[in-house]
């Protein structure tokens, strides 16, 4: 009896306010509670007792979490993976098209966010610009602007994810705190070194004197965890990465003009064969494995554009799926495994060094050879409080400068110089941005506290990401390069009516910063979505509500004697009858 009372009187304790140590542990009510700041520092002999001091019952229990962990986080790496190879067949056509514009620097870096989105995968639309340079299609300057737009809208994967924590408010908060401080360093980074290369061409010019006279023919690396998701994704989906380059360039490889996406379909397949042989010389934008010759699942001799898009759109409706299954797997497995730990061990063990971090984060991009996997997986640690934003930010940091390594690897198989001159600018603009917002203690709050207010609007309204994405990754560039288009067309009055929207634009952000802090704008933002998020809570709650209406209604009835509704129309009726016999 004593030991069921030590259980239950442990199971009571559930706050630090409560215990004599006042530590916080993880699964407390009040966890989300304490700062970085108020966590105590624990020893490292702390630590190694509560990972490696276990009954062997306990130990059992670690063994199947740690099976099932692997078997979630497999299959999040795979969901990430086809909804990367579905957003190329989806947007394959697009992004060629757009890549393959020979504009201005804004329109550039327009076209590198938006190529960048429609792909879902930064690694690929930089190995793309990369080689356009290598065939001459884009130039050096223009690759650069999109490389730096590239940046930006690899960020969309991971703001992706943290809204698979909608459900829950406070990890809702830290987990898009955690992916959007991807995107104010992008922001910021872009926003400094963007006018200064329009101005100086600093990374042109000093890329160009580290050139060496002539680069040799490398071969494509693939990373080990690659080797193992790529497999499985390959067998439902395998998107045909050669369509973009072509549209972007207008030629095929066998110097084939091409006019437009329409020109790959029908897909045929020699003799009706579906396999890699006798259907590569016409396929479309899903095409079949060249190591094992075999076609995915959702290959289809004879198929029409229409019929690609619609089997990429079904793949990108299972992804979405499969992330968030796993996602929930896995937030649900680790909580139970972390279930009573002390912050204080926690932070003790995930707290190192930034510029360890850094490497840490950039090895594990160099690994799984994409910066979305990499701080996709981390956002939902940082959502449940395993990974302070002060940590995610270098981790995230070092992914920036390891996704540059699949540019510089694609730059190897060119031979011209030029590829490898703009896969240096990638790296280069990565390093001056981490040298600017990183080792200065104040610099470098900035983009967190600017992620923390976003993680905090997200309390306002739950609405808040969506939205945020929307406006963030598609309108605003899209606006942005609408009316750079204006002053890409050769003509006087294309241009004048350019001016005409720009100086419209611009005195809509000065009104609209005006209205922001001079005529409460802010507080009625902040009015419109605690107003939104209060409907959405009572629409939820309505039928409740209404079954506890119904329910004390009945009591009162009942209290005070009314007659119920059927009785009533019982008495009218009968009221009614003796009227007629009369």
């Amino acid at each position: 009896d004593g030991k069921a009372i030590t259980e239950d009187e442990k199971k009571a304790v559930n706050s630090r306010k409560l215990r004599a140590t006042a530590s916080t542990h993880f699964g407390d009510q009040d966890f989300f509670d304490e700062s970085p700041e108020e966590i105590g520092d624990a020893t490292w002999g702390e630590v190694c007792r509560s990972c490696c001091v276990h009954s062997g019952e306990e130990w059992a229990k670690i063994f199947a979490g740690l099976v099932l962990l692997c078997f979630f986080l497999y299959f999040f790496l795979v969901g990430l993976e086809l909804l990367g190879s579905s957003a190329k067949v989806l947007g394959g056509c697009s992004a060629g098209n757009l890549l393959g514009n020979d504009t201005n620097p804004v329109a550039a870096l327009m076209i590198g966010i938006l190529a960048t989105v429609l792909l879902q995968s930064s690694s690929t639309t930089t190995s793309i610009v990369v080689s356009l340079v290598g065939s001459d299609a884009i130039g050096v300057n223009q690759a650069i602007y999109m490389i730096m737009g590239a940046n930006i809208g690899t960020s969309v994967t991971n703001t992706i994810v943290a809204m698979g924590q909608m459900g829950d408010g406070d990890q809702l908060e830290r987990a898009f705190a955690g992916a959007t401080v991807h995107d104010m360093f992008n922001f910021l980074s872009v926003g400094l070194l963007f006018p200064l290369e329009i101005i100086t061409h600093f990374l042109a010019k000093m890329t160009e004197a580290m050139l060496p006279t002539e680069v040799g023919d490398g071969d494509k690396w693939e990373g080990p965890i690659k080797k193992l998701v790529s497999p499985f994704g390959k067998l439902i989906i395998i998107p045909n990465k050669n369509v973009i380059k072509e549209i972007a360039t207008g030629m095929r490889a066998n110097g084939t003009k091409i006019e437009s996406c329409e020109d790959y379909y029908p897909v045929n397949c020699t003799d009706g064969i579906r396999d890699y042989k006798h259907c590569k010389d016409e396929v479309g934008l899903i095409t079949c494995n060249k190591k094992s010759g075999s076609c995915p699942a959702f290959f289809q001799n004879g198929a029409t554009k229409r019929d690609d898009e619609i089997s990429g759109g079904v793949v990108l409706f299972l992804s979405l799926v499969i992330l968030i299954v796993c996602l929930i797997g896995l937030v649900t497995l680790l909580q139970k495994m972390l279930l009573g730990v002390s912050t204080r061990i926690i932070y003790k063990a995930t707290n190192i060094n930034g510029y360890l971090a850094m490497l840490v984060g950039c090895g594990i991009t160099i690994l799984v050879q994409s910066s979305s996997i990499t701080t996709s997986s981390l956002t939902p640690l940082v959502g449940m409080g395993v990974i302070q934003l002060e940590q995610m930010y270098p981790l995230t940091l070092g992914a920036n400068i390891g996704t540059t390594f699949t540019a510089i690897l694609s730059s190897l198989v060119s031979t011209k110089v030029e590829a490898l001159q703009v896969a240096l600018c990638h790296l280069f603009f990565n390093i001056f941005g981490i040298l600017i917002w990183y080792p200065i203690p104040f610099m470098r709050r900035i983009p967190i506290n600017m992620a923390r207010m976003l993680g905090k609007t997200t309390r306002i309204w739950r609405g808040f990401p969506l939205v945020y994405i929307l406006v963030i990754f598609f309108v605003i560039p899209g606006i942005l390069l609408g009316i750079s288009a204006f002053f890409t067309q050769d003509s006087v009055g294309f241009t004048v009516l350019g001016s005409f929207v720009v100086i419209a634009v611009v005195g809509g952000i000065i009104y609209s910063v005006f209205w922001w802090r001079y005529r409460d704008g802010k507080a009625k933002c902040v009015t419109c979505m605690e107003q939104r998020q209060r409907r959405k809570i009572t629409f939820q709650h309505l039928p409740d509500d209404m079954d506890y209406l119904k329910s004390e209604i009945a009591k009162l009835k009942d209290h005070t004697g009314l007659p119920d509704e059927e009785e009533d129309k019982d008495v009218e009726k009968g009221t009614d009858e003796f009227e007629a016999e009369e």
